[in-house]
């Protein structure tokens, strides 16, 4: 390992030409600095430094001429980053709540690019359910939230319908008899849908599985556990849509919405919603064209 100290010294000898005047400018003695550069040869093993007879000038030799390349880019890497660590940085953490039944995998690509066109901006990305975004929105630990609620139900940066389709395993359910369900966790709106639009048909049903996310839904459903409401992009080619002839009416649509905290959107949070807008409306637009 280098000594940065003793290269330090090195370049200071060199460009006074002097240990003498060298010493000076360090505030060291002259033996110090003789020995720091005697120290330095011995760790590289060459002859850096030459003396004219007098013994009061030095100069360089060809190995203290390449030493002093070296030494001059790792003086000036080591002062560099000292300059950039002592700077004071003002990091941002922005945090974004996102549905625990989202998919998210549509919005890896566009919150990695957010991230690097933003480097003073430090992204926290949460999931859960929509119910629990809210109330951390509400109570100043999240930013940003994209949650799943009934149309309207409050102001927003931005909204979107969100249609919903019955869904089922490719094996036909048997006529009659209690439907079973495969269900988001309590509080989700899609769980409030299926429950209230069968009773509301007079159909008996009972749960068939639970899941917090939606690839778990999705995998139970395609197996044949049970029935499901889901957005139309969340239906698999593996799944059935069902229809109203067999007992399941189509449902009004519920809405996605980006919402952000009372206290007002700043314009780096503004960005992030930009960015989601375009995403979801991109979304939005496939399945509707």
């Amino acid at each position: 390992m280098l000594d940065l100290e003793l290269l330090r010294t090195l370049v200071c000898v060199v460009d006074e030409g002097s240990f003498t005047r060298a010493a000076s400018r360090v505030h060291r003695t002259q033996s110090t600095v003789s020995q720091q550069v005697r120290k330095l040869e011995q760790t590289v093993g060459k002859t850096l430094l030459l003396r004219d007879r007098t013994g009061s000038n030095v100069s360089p030799t060809e190995d203290g001429n390449l030493m002093l390349v070296y030494a001059r880019r790792l003086l000036a890497i080591a002062d560099e980053a000292e300059h950039v660590l002592s700077a004071p940085r003002a990091t941002r953490v922005l945090r974004l709540g996102i549905p625990e039944d989202f998919d998210v995998s549509r919005l890896t690509v566009l919150l990695a690019g957010f991230a690097a066109g933003h480097a003073e901006v430090r992204l926290e990305t949460a999931s859960g359910m929509s119910s629990d975004l809210r109330a951390k929105l509400a109570s100043g630990d999240l930013d940003l939230a994209l949650i799943k609620r009934e149309p309207g139900d409050g102001p927003s940066l931005a909204a979107w319908p969100e249609r919903l389709v019955w869904v089922g395993g490719r094996q036909r359910l048997a006529q009659g008899g209690s439907v079973p369900l495969v269900l988001f966790p309590q509080g989700c709106i899609y769980r409030k849908r299926m429950i209230y639009a069968l009773e509301s048909a007079g159909r008996a049903w009972h749960v068939a599985y639970h899941s917090q996310s939606l690839a778990g839904v999705q995998a139970a459903v395609a197996a044949g556990l049970g029935v499901s409401l889901l957005p139309v992009f969340a239906r698999l080619d593996t799944h059935a849509l069902l229809a109203a002839d067999e007992g399941f009416a189509a449902v009004p649509p519920t809405e996605l919405a980006i919402v952000g905290n009372p206290r007002g959107v700043s314009d780096v949070e503004q960005h992030l919603v930009s960015a989601l807008r375009q995403a979801i409306e991109s979304d939005v637009q496939s399945l509707t064209s």
